[in-house]
């Protein structure tokens, strides 16, 4: 195992399960000191037990703006500051936007974009006095848009977006800033998804390549750790993903319209009554009862 980050300081965001636990470990393992941010205690207790003296906790919400700040400045007191950051922490819900109701919506939004934000903000401070490099875990949904996830999709390209222009606004920091766009990810998020809606897993086999291929949280974690130890802007999971967002104008251009239509017309009355018969828009994380993150 490399030690390329050995001595560097990381604050993960979802750290709890899925993308954000693997690459605390694989950080960890390559010799970074980890602060673990999430929701679940007891999961981010036991997950910085296993992975020694050098990694710590906080229980925060990115929604809770006070909270999320405590964490973050207590991160940087307790590892002597901050070097790298990991805005991983989102969520998934269900249903077209006829459908959905305006809660779920907004909820998604609040965790995906505005989280990102408060974790960039509250993170420049110290990133700025190390001349540190943050990644936004984004999607490959951020350039292409798929029925039934407005909410996830519109999130994710305004996540982009906002790290997008925080590279800007930052530069003459020192501060550096990389997307992280996975397409399917064999985490909880997934594998709820398909288990809440029958249809799920077919239509994702309808797509082209790669929206037609999951990829193990273990593989994502490492690109995303390479990405860090080489302050890679852009960090594509599998790297295919690349040829979609070069190709985006293409992809939402009159031209592949009508087939699009086509799947579309096929998959979206379904996935409508799906969504109906499960009573509910946000996500269960599977064992707990609570809505999902997608860490």
């Amino acid at each position: 195992m490399k030690r390329d980050l050995l001595g560097r300081r990381l604050v993960v965001t979802g750290a709890a399960r899925g993308i954000g636990e693997k690459v605390a470990r694989i950080a960890a393992e390559r010799g970074a000191r980890v602060t673990l941010i999430g929701l679940e205690p007891d999961r981010l207790r036991d997950l910085a037990h296993d992975l020694g003296p050098a990694a710590s906790w906080r229980e925060a919400d990115v929604r809770d703006a006070t909270a999320l700040r405590s964490a973050i400045d207590d991160a940087a007191q307790l590892m002597g500051g901050v070097d790298l950051v990991v805005a991983n922490a989102g969520v998934v819900a269900y249903g077209t936007v006829r459908q959905t109701d305006e809660a779920s919506f907004e909820r998604v939004l609040d965790i995906n974009l505005n989280g990102v934000f408060r974790t960039l903000k509250y993170a420049t401070p110290h990133l700025e006095r190390s001349r540190g490099h943050v990644l936004v875990v984004a999607s490959a949904l951020s350039f292409m848009p798929l029925a039934a996830m407005a909410s996830y999709g519109a999130s994710k390209a305004a996540a982009e977006l906002l790290a997008l222009t925080y590279r800007q606004e930052v530069a003459h920091l020192g501060i550096t800033v990389g997307l992280v766009h996975p397409s399917w990810i064999d985490t909880d998020l997934v594998r709820s998804a398909e288990a809440d809606l029958p249809s799920f897993q077919g239509l994702r086999r309808r797509l082209p390549y790669p929206g037609n291929v999951t990829t193990s949280a273990d593989r994502a974690a490492a690109a995303i750790v390479d990405g860090l130890a080489r302050r890679r802007s852009r960090v594509y999971v599998p790297r295919a993903v690349a040829v979609a967002n070069w190709a985006k104008g293409a992809l939402n251009s009159p031209l592949v319209w009508p087939w699009m239509r086509r799947f579309a017309v096929r998959t979206v009355p379904t996935l409508e009554r799906e969504v109906a018969a499960l009573g509910r828009h946000d996500q269960i994380t599977p064992g707990t009862g609570t809505s999902a993150k997608r860490d």
